[in-house]
């Protein structure tokens, strides 16, 4: 019986090491799978971030020419009823050529109002209200001046 006892033994450590080298190669086919995903996941937000900024440019772009067909370069009515309407998307800002500003202002009310069920829209919204409030208010030339031409991005 003891025979048998120490050859159940070496079985027993033999299915063991087996079964450690497998799991030893599944745990590395996992790290590469990981890595790959974590690639992919990068190349995949990289090529967001580039269309994105691709459609900001284009979006601008046209409003440019739209708005330089209404005629004139003082951008303060479109600016301030844009920024009333939907101030929230910050498109007002991308009239007046803030690219940056109006990506945050559209990520923030897209992504973080989501996050916060819609504190974060409310508060860009709030923002775009009293932006609007203050293009609309200003003399024609304190706006061309102080938003165009010195490129006061916020306020």
């Amino acid at each position: 019986m003891s025979d048998e006892n120490r050859d159940l033994g070496d079985k027993a450590e033999d299915a063991f090491d087996t079964a450690k080298e497998k799991a030893g190669e599944l745990g590395e086919k996992a790290k590469d799978a990981t890595k790959e995903f974590a690639d992919d996941a990068k190349e995949a937000a990289s090529d967001f971030a580039d269309e994105a900024k691709k459609t900001a440019n284009e979006f601008t772009e046209n409003a440019k020419e739209a708005f330089e067909e209404l005629g004139g370069e003082n951008k303060k009515l479109m600016a301030g009823i844009l920024a009333i309407v939907l101030g929230s998307l910050g498109i007002h800002k991308f009239i007046l050529g803030y690219q940056k500003e109006g990506i945050i202002m559209l990520v923030v009310t897209l992504v973080l109002g989501g996050l916060t069920c819609g504190a974060g829209a409310s508060l860009m919204g709030l923002i775009g209200l009293i932006e609007g409030i203050i293009y609309l208010t200003k003399s024609d030339a304190e706006f061309y001046n102080t938003y165009q031409v010195g490129q006061k991005p916020w306020f």
